[in-house]
């Protein structure tokens, strides 16, 4: 059954709405995470899903068998205590195997159940080359939203596509009439599948100004200078193969004939 279990329903004030799904170095479930733990946000409700997941088989642990575990999609709250804007945050697993846009439907029935204006998604765009400090580019639905985030310095790429429910999300939102934004942090190609915290970083310091929300980062910080390192040393170890299978040694090379 479709659905959405609440756990309890605060009295939010002008609450905005962050949603989270895995993706290409993972930015935005680091990001949205992060936001959630720093925050200390409560549990507010789940998503039922078993109607978007099909699974594949079960986990043996110590040679006993665990039942059946559908990826969970949980909101969770914060309230800001007449500070600012209070916040709603989602989180999910997986994306969806299927009714992608039934279940962005859904999320999004739980924002406006309170009376959410504004919902932001997270993701990555992927470049060539590994930035030391990732720029962040922007989607919006609206042209007073994107003169919004040009102000926080967001860069304004023009056009391109936005894979997954980090995508749709948008969509669903601009034809509910709720604004929508899109935050993504420059992600190298050659290491997509690796957690990227500098891009991560980088998304969540604009969101974080965006939201007027003061959080420490020092920790994200730190986890992300670990994996600079590790990104680096792939780039290189990636330039020494190229060179070694697609370049030759001038003196392996063979002479050119002359012309009598």
């Amino acid at each position: 059954m479709k659905s959405v279990k609440f756990y309890r329903k605060p009295e939010l004030v002008n609450p905005c709405m962050v949603t989270a799904w895995p993706g290409v170095g993972n930015v935005a479930l680091i990001a949205a995470t992060y936001l959630k733990d720093k925050l200390k946000a409560e549990e507010l409700g789940e998503i039922n899903p078993s109607g978007f997941f099909d699974l594949g088989g079960i986990f043996v642990k110590d040679n006993l068998v665990e039942t059946p575990k559908f990826p969970e999609g949980k909101f969770f709250y914060w309230d800001s205590e007449g500070e600012g804007k209070d916040l709603i945050l989602f989180l999910a697993e997986a994306q969806p195997a299927f009714g992608s846009y039934e279940y962005a439907n859904m999320v999004l029935d739980v924002a406006q159940k309170f009376e959410v204006k504004r919902v932001y998604t997270l993701a990555a765009a992927l470049t060539e080359y590994h930035p030391d400090q990732p720029r962040v580019l922007g989607a919006a639905s609206s042209p007073e939203l994107l003169e919004e985030l040009r102000k926080f310095g967001v860069v304004l790429a023009g056009d391109f596509f936005i894979a997954g429910l980090n995508g749709l999300l948008l969509g669903v939102a601009a034809e509910r009439g709720v604004e929508a934004v899109c935050l993504l942090g420059e992600t190298v190609k050659y290491a997509a599948k690796m957690a990227n915290p500098r891009a991560a970083l980088s998304v969540l310091t604009v969101l974080t100004e965006l939201l007027g929300v003061e959080i420490d980062m020092a920790e994200l910080e730190e986890f992300a200078e670990g994996t600079d390192k590790q990104i680096r040393q792939l780039g290189n170890e990636m330039k020494k193969e190229f060179l070694q299978n697609f370049t030759r040694p001038i003196w392996e090379r063979e002479e050119p004939e002359e012309n009598g």
